[in-house]
Formats: structure tokens, sequence, C-alpha cells
């Protein structure tokens, strides 16, 4: 009898003696080290290691509460995260971090320790460049979401797996901070920027055909079970290095629109975008990170597109879906979804609850305030205008744009 075989929320000293007796890369190992890394709200996170060996593990544990004592989930989204990171792990294992173990009773799941690798977001916000990042990204994006699709699998397999990762707790977390809480604050749990207050004011929540387009993109989110998503793919649920880029963090999956995917990803880069060419002092160096941003932005949306467009072809199994103009329509409605995505993203991450250090870290006021309005401005075109974002370069022309003219 092991006084795991009942939940109860751990500390370090519990995590350590779990993964002694729980996972099998420790056996035989003597005491085992470990600390709490977490900086989320949803879940602890543990880093254990045996300083003998040096062998490691990641141990992401469910409370029973958000951290900060706010909402009870319950413990599902802990399974889903498990059961996702092992599902992509058929379709791109160099891309996710390996699973050791899933244990439902703890709601914990224990994974491939990544430390020598750095969260994206960060080193975006070093001004450093990642090659390989478009060219990974996009086939994950592509190679994940499309063997979801009706088109490829069995209607009935289908519907029972939109039964199977049904996320109702997390989604309701999406659905009030990303497609309604940013329009009106009636919560009052904005945070504006107060250098920005009248620019937010008059922007975001005086438009009220932006607020238009939002509840229809929100219907879009709650109604179109359209493939397996990750639910939560930004810069911060990437881990990099020169050869190496995993993702991780997939709690928010259910099946939702591919869009949503793409365009936090899309949203995501232009934070950095925004980032660099309001805080970069060196204009050389300057000009050469935002070209590798301009070229990877360009690329994770178009390769993206080609990449999903051939697997189409390849894999489709409805009849129907193999008619003439039938995929470029459907990869049409996802980029269009995509650009709405990015523009909600932008604006959430900018005057919503929770930010994005890419923004927030900017000291200077001149600085950020012309980082955020650029956010701002991009976010409102590409959710207004969502239909003429169809390539990669659209969406660099509209950040280049928008820089230029409020530097005017």
């Amino acid at each position: 009898m092991s006084r795991f075989d009942q939940y109860f929320c751990m500390n370090e000293k519990d995590a350590a003696e779990y993964a002694a007796q729980r996972l099998g890369i420790f056996a035989g190992c003597g005491p085992l080290e470990c600390k709490e890394i977490g900086d989320g709200n949803i879940n602890y996170v543990f880093r254990v290691r045996d300083p003998a060996t040096g062998k490691s593990a990641i141990i992401k544990h469910s409370g029973v509460k958000t951290r900060s004592g706010g909402s009870t989930l319950g413990f599902d989204h802990s399974r889903i995260e498990a059961e996702i990171l092992q599902k992509e792990a058929q379709y791109v294992p160099n891309l996710v971090p390996v699973v050791y173990d899933y244990d439902p009773v703890m709601s914990c799941m224990s994974m491939e320790d990544l430390s020598d690798h750095a969260i994206l977001r960060y080193e975006l916000m070093k001004h450093k460049c990642f090659p390989r990042l478009a060219d990974d990204i996009s086939d994950f994006m592509a190679k994940t979401l499309l063997p979801t699709i009706d088109a490829v699998m069995d209607a009935e397999e289908k519907k029972e797996a939109v039964k199977h990762f049904t996320n109702p707790p997390l989604c309701k977390i999406t659905e009030r901070l990303v497609y309604t809480e940013p329009y009106t604050n009636m919560s009052g749990k904005n945070k504006v920027y107060p250098a920005n207050a009248g620019f937010v004011a008059q922007e975001i929540y005086g438009d009220k055909s932006l607020h238009l387009e939002a509840a229809k993109l929100k219907y879009q989110f709650m109604n179109n079970a359209q493939a397996l998503i990750h639910g939560d793919l930004h810069s911060g649920s990437i881990f990099v290095k020169a050869d190496s880029t995993k993702v991780f963090d997939p709690e928010f999956a259910f099946y939702g629109p591919i869009g949503y995917d793409v365009g936090n990803m899309i949203g995501n880069m232009c934070f950095a975008w925004a980032n660099a060419t309001t805080t970069m002092k060196d204009r050389r160096e300057m000009t050469e990170y935002v070209q590798w941003l301009d070229t990877t932005i360009t690329d994770i949306v178009d390769l993206f597109r080609e990449k999903f467009r051939s697997l189409f072809h390849e894999k489709a199994t409805d009849r129907m879906a193999k008619i003439d103009g039938y995929c470029d329509w459907y990869v049409g409605t996802i980029l269009s979804d995509s650009a709405g995505v990015a523009g909600l993203e932008m604006i959430r991450r900018t005057v919503g609850v929770a930010q994005v250090k890419d923004i927030t870290s900017i000291e200077n006021e001149s600085e950020r305030k012309l980082a955020e309005r650029i956010v701002l401005l991009c976010a409102k075109s590409f959710i207004m205008k969502r239909d003429s974002y169809v390539n990669g370069c659209d969406y660099v022309a509209e950040l280049h744009s928008t820089l230029q003219k409020l530097a005017c």
C-alpha cells in the first residue's frame, strides 16, 4: 500500500519520493533532488534529478484548484494533456517531449526533462534567431492537425473522439479570457497600460464593429469541432535550442478550429516583432533580426498552408472532400480563422489579464506605448479583414505599414 494510492497535493519532498517509487528510470538510484519550477497558474511542475547519474525527469502535477486559489478545474485536463502528447508523438516524435507515465490517481504526468532547451518566448526577447523554427512549427501543425479532420477520419470514430477530448473547464477559460473580457472589461480584470488607456478605450472598448467580429469568432471557437487542436500554441509553449524544437503544454486541447492553433502562433510571433522594432538600439542588428522575424512569420503561414494542402490530397478519404476546389476552399477557411485568432490573441495579451513578457518587460514608456499600439492596430486589421490574409507576407506588410504610420 503506497501513500500515493490516494490523491493529495504534493510538495517537492513528496514528488521526489513519488518519482523514486513510480518511474523506472530512477530504479536503483540513491536520494533524488527535486525542485518546483512551475510558473503557471494551473499545475505544479517538479524537476526530479539523481545527482549521481544525472538522470532527470519532469513531473507535472495538478492541484485541486488553480494556484491563485480561484477556479476548481478538476483533473481531466491532465489526462487530456498526457494523451495528446502521446498522440502527437505518433505523428511528430521529434517535436514533442517523451511521456514516461500518466497517473490518474495523483493526476501526474511524468515526461522527458528538456532543461537543455529554453522557452522560445524568452529567447525571442533576447533577439535570438532559430532558423529551423518555421519549418518545425509548420510541420507540427500540419501533421498533428490534419489526421483528425472529418475529411480524413471515419465519421463515427471522429464523433467518439470529440466526446473523449471534450475539455469544458479549460475551454471556458479561453472563451472568457480571449473572446469576451478584452472587449468590454465588465469583469474589471483587464490590465491596461496607463499611457494607452485612452487609446484602448477608443480602439478596443469603443469599437462595436470589432466586438461583433469577436463574437462571430467566439461562436466559431465554440462550435467548430474541426480537428484535435493543441489549444494553447504560443511561444511560451515551445522549447528550443539550435537544433531542436519541442512543443509542450497541450492541456487546453480539444476538438476545435484549426485556425486557433495557427493564429496563436502568428500572434505571438507578432509580439516578438513589436518588441524588436521598439527596443533594439543598434540599427543594423535590429534590421537583421526583424528580417529574420519577417521571414519566419511568412514561412510559418506559407509552409503550413502548403504542407496541409499536400497532406490533404494524400490522406483525405471522404469522397466529397476530393471534389476539385474543395481543398482550396477548406484551407481558405482555416487561413481566415487564423488571421482572426491572431488578432484576438494580440488584443487579449495586451489588455487582458494574461499578458506577455514581450510587451510588459519593456520599461521605457514611449517604447512600450508604441509596441502596444502596433500590436493593437495590427490585431484589429487581422480580425476585421481576416479574409484578406492568405499569405505570410500579408501579415508582415501590415506590421511594417502600421509601424510606419505610427512613427510619422
